[in-house]
Formats: structure tokens, C-alpha cells, sequence
């Protein structure tokens, strides 16, 4: 009888296992940093199992770029609100509503 296929969250881990060297020679940050990309690829694991995408680099490299863009949107969101809360403050307008500094 052939292999069963391991899960997408299993191959997953067997490949974070054996980057665990390149890690292993990363300074402390960096480690912190490699740490939190895989914790992102594990975020993403549901969606990345319906990928059926045989390269799981692939499905691991789009998990972090979809982590790093969430980030992005928040920052940028929270950079909106406080220049307008600065605008607002400088010609006493009453600053907006959340909503439309999402527009």
C-alpha cells in the first residue's frame, strides 16, 4: 500500500523542523522574528490545507505575506486616525468617525 499524505499542519511542522538549524544560528531577535513568521504560517493553516498546493513553501510564503499585510492595514488604520485627530486638534474640527477613515 502507498504513504497516506500527511495534513497540510503536519508538513507544516516537519518543515519548520528542518529549518530548525538556520534558526538555531539566527542572534535572539532574529529567533523571535523566524518564531513569529511560523506562528503565521500556522495562523493561515485551514486555508493553506484547502489550497491543495503541493510546494508547502508556496502555501507557507502566502500565509506570511497575508500576516504581514493584516499588520500593514492596522498601522496604516491607526496612522489615519491620528493624523486626523492632529488635524482635527489643530483647526478645532471635531475629529471624524472611525468609519470614515476606513474610506
Amino acid at each position: 500500500m502507498g504513504k497516506t499524505v500527511p495534513s497540510y499542519r503536519m508538513a507544516l511542522e516537519m518543515e519548520i523542523a528542518r529549518w530548525r538549524g538556520f534558526r538555531k544560528t539566527l542572534p535572539e531577535a532574529d529567533k523571535e522574528a523566524f518564531d513569529e513568521l511560523m506562528d503565521m504560517c500556522r495562523s493561515f493553516g485551514m486555508a493553506s490545507g484547502n489550497a491543495c498546493n503541493p510546494i508547502l513553501f508556496d502555501c507557507m510564503t502566502m500565509s506570511i505575506m497575508l500576516a504581514q499585510e493584516n499588520k500593514l492595514r492596522e498601522l496604516e488604520y491607526k496612522i489615519n486616525k491620528l493624523q486626523c485627530q492632529e488635524n482635527s486638534a489643530q483647526n478645532n474640527i471635531p475629529s471624524p468617525s472611525d468609519e470614515s477613515i476606513l474610506q
